[in-house]
């Protein structure tokens, strides 16, 4: 635990897994966006155990269930930042589920490749 992070005090969690938890995001980049957050504070993805992915990986279905039933996207962005050069800001791990709308870009080809915009279509 950190005592300046932001997901070691006040997760509020919709969905408790035994090793890591799922929140809605505070900076939603669309209705229905949430982070998998292990409990453990780690920086990185790369750092955490086999059983921790394991876990987040099944929270990750598990929340596409309740944005399904809830805001009936039409697509999904799962994106997790590591490092300061690929815009990591919070450094306790966490991945991005991020529902996706049809119409919300004008042009959504080439997907998670837009965090570099020159090389988003191909």
């Amino acid at each position: 635990m950190n005592n300046d992070c932001p997901f070691c005090h006040d997760p509020s969690p919709i969905i408790v897994g035994r090793n890591a938890f799922v929140r809605y995001d505070r900076f939603p980049v669309s209705p229905g966006h949430v982070l998998v957050i292990p409990n453990r504070h780690v920086a990185s993805f790369f750092d955490l155990t086999k059983a921790e992915k394991k876990e987040i990986f099944n929270l990750v279905n598990k929340a596409r269930h309740l944005i399904q039933e809830e805001f009936r996207p039409d697509g999904y962005n799962i994106g997790i930042n590591i490092g300061e050069s690929a815009g990591q800001t919070v450094w306790h791990v966490h991945v991005h589920l991020i529902p996706r709308y049809t119409g919300d870009v004008q042009n959504p080809r080439g997907g998670v490749r837009g965090v570099i915009p020159t090389k988003q279509s191909y």
